[in-house]
């Protein structure tokens, strides 16, 4: 590490803040040989320690040159070494968890950016996600808010940056474990004021895991994409809207819950089958997942009126 970066950083440290002007020497010293080095990189994470309250300038640059650092560092770029991971794990959570915004904001740029990353990687980006949209509290970089009584809008961003990110478990594609965190989170937070956008990345999230219902790069087609948007501004009876109402408690699969009415009712699995292939594993899969707490909630009746909605 260079004298006069160390020198800055230190200084930044001793102060509790850093300047514009610090910022700006910082940049050029990081970057002066185009390379930023491993100690250059632990003392920003010192900096960041040490700020009492990052302005954006910061919070942009410490975001931006660790990114930098951790994907274009070595060759190949783009994609994270098994020891940079190791090393970004450790330096965030060294207070035993991710608790600066700026930390959380660099795991889901990571993932967004990356060409692909370590496993361990995206196992703790996703547990430290989950962990901070159902307990953390603070401002967001975008002017929203994380929260521990309800989904936020601004965490449904950031879940959807991660989940669809290239570097996440299936780019621009959602894996079983990205979807069960999501029924998680959904469980969790059932009877909170969670915002509008959860439900929707939720329906679309975890249709995207159901295969037959995402494009063969595993991504929601743009006719299927406005389909769910149209779907989800729809506010007409349905079935699903209608059982909502209805006192459903601890059923042991989802069609023995559409057995119990008297009156004709759309077989809901039957159509999946028909229209969507959907397998015999996914269909167990789905029954688990719905089943977890204990009742068909509007969360999950809305992902099952999506997916046996006739739209073609």
């Amino acid at each position: 590490m260079s004298f006069h970066f160390a020198d800055i950083a230190r200084q930044a440290a001793t102060d509790h803040t850093v300047s514009d002007a610090e910022i700006l020497e910082l940049r050029r010293a990081g970057w002066a040989d185009g390379n930023m080095t491993r100690e250059e990189a632990e003392a920003l994470f010192a900096v960041q320690a040490a700020i009492a309250q990052p302005s954006r300038e910061w919070s942009d640059f410490f975001v931006e040159a660790l990114q930098q650092f951790i994907l274009n560092g070595s060759e190949p770029r783009g994609y994270a070494t098994d020891n940079d991971a190791q090393w970004l794990i450790e330096q965030v959570s060294r207070d035993g968890r991710v608790c600066a915004m700026d930390e959380l904001e660099l795991l889901t740029r990571i993932i967004e950016k990356a060409l692909n990353v370590p496993d361990a990687l995206k196992a703790f980006v996703l547990d430290t996600l989950e962990s901070e949209v159902l307990t953390g509290s603070g401002p967001t970089r975008s002017g929203g808010e994380l929260a521990a009584t309800h989904v936020t809008e601004a965490e449904c961003l950031l879940i959807r940056r991660v989940i669809f990110g290239s570097g996440g478990d299936g780019p621009a594609s959602v894996s079983q474990r990205e979807a069960e965190m999501l029924f998680r989170i959904k469980d969790a937070s059932l009877e909170r004021n969670n915002a509008p956008e959860f439900k929707r990345l939720f329906v679309q999230a975890v249709a995207n895991y159901l295969q037959a219902f995402a494009a063969h790069g595993g991504q929601l087609s743009r006719e299927r994409a406005a389909q769910l948007e149209h779907f989800m501004s729809d506010h007409s009876t349905s079935v699903g809207r209608f059982m909502g109402r209805m006192a459903v408690g601890a059923p042991t699969g989802f069609g023995k819950v559409f057995g119990r009415r008297k009156e004709p009712v759309r077989d809901r699995f039957a159509e999946m089958d028909a229209a969507a292939e959907i397998t015999g594993g996914e269909q167990a899969w789905l029954n688990v997942q719905l089943n977890a707490n204990g009742k068909i909630d509007d969360y999950d009746l809305a992902l099952l009126d999506f997916l046996a909605e006739d739209l073609a």
